[in-house]
């Protein structure tokens, strides 16, 4: 703090506290002197009195009275001698007057002209005496200093680092310099670097502090802008080198931890930079690494680590922090952190390249750029953060030698599932805008009188090179968000479809309808609203409609779960809990949700034939359905030995390939005439 002990026993002697106590005893001292040197003189003068008393006269000598003299003469030089010593003191405490005046003096022009905060506080921190700084520096004046506790205006994080110096310093009377921040009068923080020491009593115990402080709240800035500097590039303010690997390799770590945490590092070089360079000139070039700088940071996803270009930025900026940097020239890299699959990092590289492909303005010149990318995804449990960046610039290089404006992956097989997984994701999207997707129906027949008494509704791509089955696209497409369009169109054609089939071939009970409900969608807060306007405007009873539901979205989160599922009763829908026993059931779960039907999974069906296991869980599933007041639908079905198992087990109804794969709308009206032709024919 710049000041040594030397002075702190300068300010502990000359503090406002230690004056008056050494005055008071001086003149306590002074009056002792005082009083013993009248006592003395006032008995002496008696004594020497004493001696012309009448009874002192009588019967004496001429030799007394010599004698008698001389004592005289004795005792009036004791009281001379007496009376100089006590002028000699009195002048000594003159002199010890005249010093702590001085010394006040001095103290009082120390304390106000000082740059530093002094401080006198007690043991419980009550502040005794505060230097005028204090008000120069925090803006508090004496009266709101007295008003408060010296620890009223200290961040509460530091206190107890305050307290702790604070202790120490009152045990030891050592000083030890502590930094801490403190509150300005305006509200904003100052960081003052404090030392304090003790002043002891007359028993030797700790009585009080002389806290001395300093404001380094600039040199402190200074520091940080620093190491702030040591750490960032000079021209676009991001993380450098030094600071994206050291990023780098703690996620590297933290992926070493957790095998399912993996990460990304994007190379991004900009095109041709150098011909825009040569041809604009230097200033040109680095206000078009500005503005890429500005749009790499927009662009990265929420997600992404991308650090701010300073600590003035917008704190409400919904950036992360983290690390989009420049390597250096016209190279930047962005740290994708967790990330699933290699195709996530190549969708962030193509989004890059679409923000990047829009014009710049720079010296008034409109500029069109392109950017080659590289990117390496953490494969390697042993890698290091030199070896991902280094991977990262081969696939830039590559992208560059392929025609520029590309993106690769440093691996080739990598590289190919992510394409294909991004080409699907294309096709998916241009195949919902083009009507590709078909509805399928497959029959759920009734064991009991052998007739078809409702379908489920399935989605088939129809591309031109044939129908792609849903287990190569479904899940894609629920990642990807566009299920909730595809199943609501595939909804409302299966609503309207079932509307024709009713009219048609009129049953009792009518015709149902089973449909699907995602995870993805079962979250949509507009699920109820949709469900209900489709139901309406098709003319569907809400009773001849079953919603399917895997068990991880039925048994999931109870509060959540229920309460829709409540809302779907409500509507008058039937709810149907899909591929029963393959997920983690809840009986008492199971007991108190609003479902209707319970279907068992293919892979017990397909299996009970040969499988006692499998047959034992079927009939398990079966009488726990019928116990809780469900019906149980057994899907994949495909032998007459399957049909017979099922109807010895008390199966209501039962799906799959022995009755019918499914097939589209005309294929099972076909099916259906014949059904409902045998039935009519067979009386039923």
């Amino acid at each position: 703090m710049g000041v040594n002990q030397q002075a702190f026993q300068q300010v502990n002697q000359n503090s406002p506290e230690t004056i008056p106590v050494e005055m008071g005893r001086i003149e306590g001292r002074e009056w002792w002197l005082w009083g013993f040197a009248i006592a003395v003189t006032l008995a002496l003068t008696l004594g020497i009195i004493s001696f012309t008393f009448p009874w002192f006269n009588s019967e004496r000598d001429v030799s007394y009275w010599f004698d008698l003299r001389e004592w005289v003469r004795g005792l009036a030089a004791l009281v001379f001698l007496f009376d100089i010593y006590a002028i000699y003191q009195h002048v000594q405490l003159q002199r010890i007057r005249r010093r702590l005046a001085e010394r006040d003096q001095l103290f009082q022009l120390i304390s106000e002209n000082a740059a530093d905060m002094i401080a006198l506080v007690d043991r419980d921190g009550r502040r005794l005496y505060n230097s005028p700084s204090y008000q120069k520096i925090l803006g508090y004046s004496p009266e709101e200093l007295k008003a408060t506790s010296s620890f009223e205006q200290i961040h509460p994080d530091d206190r107890p680092r305050v307290l702790k110096a604070q202790g120490k310093a009152r045990l030891s009377g050592e000083a030890e310099r502590v930094e801490y921040r403190v509150r300005h009068k305006d509200g904003s923080w100052r960081t003052l670097e404090s030392t304090a020491c003790a002043i002891l009593g007359a028993t030797g115990q700790t009585e009080k502090l002389v806290i001395v402080n300093r404001d380094i709240s600039e040199r402190k800035r200074a520091e940080e802008m620093l190491a702030h500097r040591a750490f960032h590039d000079g021209l676009t303010n991001l993380p450098n080198r030094s600071l994206f690997l050291d990023r780098v390799q703690q996620a590297l770590t933290l992926s070493r931890r957790d095998a399912s945490h993996r990460i990304a590092v994007l190379l991004i070089d900009i095109d041709q930079f150098k011909i825009i360079n040569d041809s604009l000139g230097h200033t040109a070039g680095d206000e078009l690494l500005i503005e890429v700088a500005k749009r790499l940071r927009d662009g990265v996803r929420q997600t992404d680590t991308v650090s701010r270009p300073s600590a003035s930025d917008d704190a409400e900026s919904p950036i992360a922090d983290g690390s989009l940097a420049r390597l250096g020239g016209d190279e930047f890299t962005i740290l994708l952190d967790d990330i699933r699959d290699p195709f996530e990092a190549v969708r962030v590289a193509e989004r890059i390249q679409e923000q990047l492909a829009t014009s710049f303005v720079v010296c008034q010149e409109q500029i069109v750029i392109s950017a080659s990318i590289g990117i390496a995804v953490s494969t390697n449990p042993h890698a290091q953060a030199e070896d991902l960046v280094r991977d990262a610039e081969i696939a830039m290089y590559r992208a560059k030698r392929t025609g520029k404006a590309l993106c690769e992956v440093s691996d080739p097989a990598m590289h190919a599932r992510a394409l294909e997984r991004l080409r699907l994701e294309a096709d998916l999207r241009k195949g919902l805008e083009q009507n590709e997707f078909r509805v399928y129906y497959q029959p759920i027949v009734s064991l009991h009188t052998g007739k078809i008494s409702g379908f489920e509704a399935l989605t088939r791509w129809q591309k031109p090179e044939g129908v792609i089955p849903p287990i190569e696209f479904i899940s894609v497409a629920e990642e990807i968000g566009i299920i909730i369009p595809m199943n609501r169109q595939l909804f409302r054609e299966a609503c309207e479809q079932l509307r024709t089939w009713q009219k048609e071939f009129p049953t009792t009970p009518p015709l149902t309808m089973n449909v699907n409900l995602t995870s993805r969608e079962f979250s949509q807060p507009d699920l109820i609203g949709e469900i209900r306007k489709t139901l309406e405007q098709t003319g569907i009873h809400p009773d001849c409609v079953q919603l399917e539901i895997v068990e991880t979205i039925a048994m999931g989160d109870a509060e959540k779960s229920g309460h829709i599922l409540e809302q779907l009763k409500a509507l008058g829908v039937r709810l149907s809990i899909d591929d029963f026993g393959t997920g983690y059931s809840s009986l008492s779960r199971l007991r108190k949700i609003p479902v209707d039907t319970l279907k068992i999974d293919r892979t017990f069906i397909l299996n009970m034939d040969s499988d006692l296991e499998c047959r034992e869980i079927v009939r398990t599933i079966i009488l726990l359905a019928h116990t809780l007041g469900l019906k149980v639908v057994a899907e994949g079905a495909e032998t007459e030995v399957h049909i017979d198992l099922l109807k010895q087990l008390n199966c209501e109804m039962v799906q799959g390939y022995f009755y019918s794969r499914p097939a589209d709308n005309d294929t099972i009206s076909k099916l259906l005439a014949g059904n409902y032709s045998a039935a009519a024919a067979a009386g039923c």
